[in-house]
């Protein structure tokens, strides 16, 4: 089998980091091009060794030439605490970044997948929400610069397939989770889970009684891996994500239960156009790509709260050096 070359833009983010480990694990070769302003070097550190990995520091709002097979375009910051620092970037990451790895894509005839999300629908009126439900958001929100900027960004894959007959994949990625999530990603597993782990106050905004689904990474790249595999007719976008749907307040008694921690639960005010329920309808994803999500939320949180222990564990065994050292 020929070997494919194969772009992962944010590639050494949370989720491109396993993206790019299972495409070298099939036998793939593979360029990682990343800016680091979310990713680390830490989540790619263990594929360095390979002579099929590449690794490239560079931002997607400039135009970057390689000769590749597929593209796959993940580069955004994608948790409100990173995407507001600088919404602006934001904005151009999205929307720049696509016209870039488009006219990529154009120049080379190949395929690109775009990983769009579940915030394109905002906070929604339709539940669970399918992938012909036009949404919900707010245009000028704090948020908007991240709800807008994937939105747009689907508008350019969609006009460039109809334009120029480029080969898209648009996939919209509900609420996941796993290892190599940012510690201080503010999103609300890793903050759940290294509030519980330090036996501090879990924060929980609002009631507590708005509703997510949660898929575990593996499923995530299982369901990329199928989307970019089909022919030329299947182009989303399709909705990927766990339809089992929690409470806030239930996933925080759950991290505390499966941690043993001593934390308390408190409240705080909601923040502006927080959605009050996200869950998404697989029928798409199943039918056309025979794809379900395998990992429930206990197996994935047992993985996650196993990867943010050993965080801890370094740190602490860190200070104890310093310490020892003064």
């Amino acid at each position: 089998m020929k070997r494919k070359r194969i772009l992962v833009t944010g590639g050494a983010g949370f989720i491109g980091s396993h993206l790019c480990e299972r495409l070298l694990r099939d036998g793939n070769e593979v360029i990682c091009l990343d800016n680091f302003f979310t990713g680390t070097k830490q989540n790619i550190i263990h594929l360095m060794d390979n002579p099929f990995f590449e690794l490239v520091r560079h931002d997607v709002t400039s135009p970057y030439y390689a000769e590749v097979d597929e593209i796959y375009n993940l580069a955004c910051p994608a948790s409100p605490i990173h995407y507001q620092y600088n919404p602006i970037k934001t904005v151009k990451t999205s929307v720049m970044g696509a016209f870039n790895m488009l006219g990529l894509a154009k120049r080379l005839h190949c395929k690109i997948l775009q990983a769009s999300t579940s915030e394109v629908y905002g906070d929604p009126s339709v539940h669970p929400q399918p992938e012909d439900y036009w949404g919900n958001v707010n245009p000028i929100g704090i948020r908007s610069c991240y709800d807008e900027g994937k939105r747009c960004t689907e508008t350019l894959f969609m006009d460039y397939h109809r334009q120029n007959n480029v080969k898209i994949k648009i996939i919209r990625i509900f609420n996941t989770y796993g290892p190599r999530m940012h510690p201080n990603d503010g999103r609300v597993v890793p903050n759940f889970i290294m509030q519980a782990l330090l036996d501090e106050d879990i924060t929980i905004y609002g009631s507590g009684q708005q509703t997510r689904s949660f898929q575990y990474v593996d499923d995530l790249i299982e369901g990329m891996i199928r989307m970019m595999a089909t022919d030329d007719s299947v182009i989303g976008p399709i909705n990927i994500g766990n339809p089992g749907c929690f409470t806030m307040l239930q996933l925080a008694e759950k991290v505390i239960e499966m941690t043993g921690s001593r934390s308390n639960i408190v409240y705080k005010s909601l923040p502006q156009d927080d959605p009050q329920q996200r869950q998404p309808n697989i029928e798409q994803v199943q039918r056309l790509l025979d794809w379900t999500p395998k990992v429930q939320l206990e197996e994935g949180l047992e993985k996650t709260i196993a990867y943010f222990q050993s965080l801890t564990l370094n740190v602490q065994s860190a200070d104890r050096h310093i310490v020892n050292e003064a």
